[in-house]
């Protein structure tokens, strides 16, 4: 698969806190197509949007022509602690409707290791009628920024990626360098699905620390 990344088109599947800052980041290089389902996000950020090279639309039909998709939708637990996957199910059913030949579909949601390879691929394939590996490649790579954070934005912190094959790694690592020049590849889509958990539970566990030393220094006083 050749691109000319000057030229390509760029779709960010979910326009929340993170896919919206890295659909305006990437229409400051390259057209970029920002979709939601959601009707009233749409609508919202489309009054804000001052970008030509910005399209929002919550429109399936009007993302087929995007060359690189990324799908940034939340990845919520249930009530019985279990990942809800179906934000990127949803998503990738959309994606598979309307994708072309020849894609790299990117997924940036939090997941556990296996999920883009063993659930994303296998939807893609089925929904679009294309093959894996062929007709399409897939790839991983974490969104790592937190809202509200002007210290860590997606220019100052590193971006994982990850494809199914070497190829697929070095196009998302050239597409990722429009927006960052701190780029990490991962030997493979597993071990940068495994980085984002592991960063998570470092996140988590500092937190943690963090609120129980309150409340102990706070009965000290």
């Amino acid at each position: 698969m050749k691109y000319d990344l000057r030229e390509v088109v760029v779709c960010i599947i979910g326009l929340g806190h993170v896919g919206l800052p890295l659909a305006e980041a990437f229409a400051k290089k390259v057209k970029v197509i920002g979709f939601d389902i959601d009707s009233k996000r749409v609508r919202r950020v489309m009054q804000s949007n001052n970008n030509q090279n910005l399209f929002i639309t919550g429109d399936p039909k009007e993302i087929g022509r995007a060359d690189f998709f990324i799908i940034c939708v939340p990845t919520p637990v249930t009530e019985s602690k279990k990942p809800d996957l179906s934000y990127v199910r949803n998503a990738a059913e959309i994606v598979g409707q309307n994708m072309k030949q020849g894609s790299i579909v990117i997924l940036e949601s939090t997941v556990y290791p296996g999920v883009t390879e063993e659930i994303v691929g296998p939807i893609l394939e089925k929904t679009s009628g294309l093959k894996c590996g062929e007709s399409f490649k897939v790839g991983y790579s974490p969104e790592r920024i937190n809202p509200g954070d002007e210290a860590h934005t997606i220019d100052k912190v590193t971006k994982v990626v990850a494809g199914m094959d070497e190829e697929t790694t070095r196009l998302a690592a050239q597409l990722y360098l429009r927006v960052t020049p701190h780029i990490f590849k991962a030997k493979d889509i597993k071990t940068a699905e495994a980085a984002k958990v592991i960063e998570n539970i470092q996140r988590d566990l500092n937190i943690a620390l963090m609120n129980e030393l309150a409340l102990i220094l706070d009965k000290l006083d």
